[in-house]
């Protein structure tokens, strides 16, 4: 599988005794991973894991794909940087051909930066700027959800709903952002409420914040069509983003989706709002887009938005110094052509049903594990003490932090997260293999999952 060692500080065996990287916690040093091929990733030290959660739903046509690697390489060497306010490049004019050249849903332009997090902040500038150019200044407020996430720059974390990630930083985050319910059918549908009844108060939520705010003064709402790591794969129940769109037409509000780890066949279609019957004003896109070859992340503004700029100033009043870089553009290409000619993202939607069965099998009658749910290559477990009760684990046992220790250990890497439920507490588990992902390879994930489990659980 993997070609030889990657010298590190003198050995592949080996890391330094002192690290000057500022890692996520501080104090920390992390294994090193020295080579990844396929689903593997080899550490430093000789130990082989199971890449199952892609990292965070990125890796999605695994790792060291030479055909990639050529790709950017050979940009790198042709074209490595331009100032977009000068030139384009071929790279960018390519990619958003194909992402948006036959305008899905009616989306008709590209942008694109380097992270989800630009990319949902440009978005929301965007739409801003619609607005703007339509004489409606006095739209200053922004509505998203609770239990949602889109980003960790100021504005992006400011439409969040994460609360572990928005607390150092609450009392400087911009005022003109509000939350309302999440469609999180699991902990916040009624035991004898419909799918449609659900919906509808729902709706009349949103519709009641719009008013409360006052209807004119909204830019956009703003959502995760299947919500990612701070609930864990959390879709909604059939009819909410029909409902959704409804309410921001009636009002003139626009609909942004944050698809940045949903997206780009993760769910089983290219974009996961294809299941939802509806299309977005702006979507936000990333992980899958560059599978983890290139920074890189997008939005993908509709016809009637670029209008609205072309009538009005003729100016996109944003930008980035690396936004359409050459060199992440060109692997980002590479990446979905290659999902494209090797039908990756029906193969998502199949060996997601596949993962699904086997971790049903496995995991539908634990005690401890309450939900199985997701969509595609895009499941998630949710771990609760009481399962007729769906209550959460007490947040100081840190189940889900025990879970991805004892993953490690048993030789396999997913994504858990803390607070499912309200930001404390509730805890779940990511699964995110590639889309290319084997069977045999998910059998592989999921007995050391049960394993892994097992040992985390006190």
């Amino acid at each position: 599988m993997f070609r030889g060692p990657l010298h590190f500080n003198d050995s592949s065996r080996t890391r330094p005794h002192v690290s000057h990287v500022l890692h996520r916690i501080v104090a920390s040093h992390p294994p090193v991973a020295a080579e990844g091929r396929g689903l593997t990733i080899r550490l430093a030290d000789g130990r082989e894991i199971l890449d199952a959660s892609g990292g965070a739903a990125v890796a999605c046509i695994g790792h060291g794909n030479e055909r990639v690697a050529r790709a950017i390489a050979l940009q790198a060497g042709r074209l490595a940087y331009v100032h977009t306010g000068f030139f384009s490049c071929e790279a960018a004019e390519l990619l958003a051909d194909l992402l948006v050249g036959h305008e899905p849903g009616g989306l008709a332009r590209a942008f694109f930066v380097s992270s989800g997090s630009e990319a949902m902040e440009s978005a929301l500038k965007l739409a801003r700027q619609y607005h703007l150019e339509r004489g409606e200044s006095e739209r200053v407020h922004y509505v998203s959800r609770r239990q949602g996430y889109h980003g960790n720059s100021f504005g992006s974390l400011a439409a969040s709903g994460n609360l572990a990630r928005r607390r150092p930083y609450e009392d400087v985050l911009p005022r003109n952002f509000s939350r309302v319910s999440p469609c999180f059918a699991y902990h916040g549908q009624l035991p004898d409420e419909s799918d449609a009844a659900y919906v509808a108060r729902l709706a009349a939520e949103l519709e009641a914040e719009f008013e409360r705010v006052g209807p004119q003064r909204v830019i956009a709402f703003v959502a995760e069509t299947v919500v990612g790591a701070t609930t864990g794969c959390v879709a909604a129940v059939p009819g909410y983003f029909r409902a959704v769109r409804e309410v921001c037409d009636r009002h003139g509000v626009l609909l942004v989706l944050d698809e940045v780890m949903c997206g780009m066949g993760r769910t089983g279609t290219t974009h996961a709002w294809e299941q939802e019957g509806i299309a977005p004003d702006i979507q936000v896109i990333a992980k899958g887009m560059g599978g983890g070859y290139v920074p890189i992340g997008a939005v993908l503004a509709s016809r009637r938005v670029i209008e609205s700029l072309q009538g009005g100033s003729g100016i996109l009043a944003h930008g980035h110094t690396y936004q359409a870089h050459p060199v992440a553009c060109a692997g980002a290409l590479e990446v979905q052509r290659i999902i494209a000619e090797e039908g990756l993202v029906e193969r998502s939607a199949q060996r997601g049903a596949y993962l699904r069965a086997a971790l049903v099998r496995q995991f539908g009658d634990h005690p401890y594990v309450g939900d199985i749910r997701g969509r595609g290559l895009f499941q998630a477990l949710e771990f609760v003490r009481d399962k007729a009760r769906r209550t959460p684990f007490d947040p100081s046992v840190k189940l889900h932090e025990r879970v991805k220790a004892a993953g490690l250990a048993c030789g396999v890497g997913t994504y858990p997260i803390g607070g499912t439920v309200d930001g404390v507490a509730g805890d779940h588990t990511i699964l995110a293999p590639p889309y290319n992902v084997t069977e045999d390879e998910i059998d592989r994930i999921v007995e050391r999952v049960a394993l892994a489990v097992e040992r985390a659980l006190p």
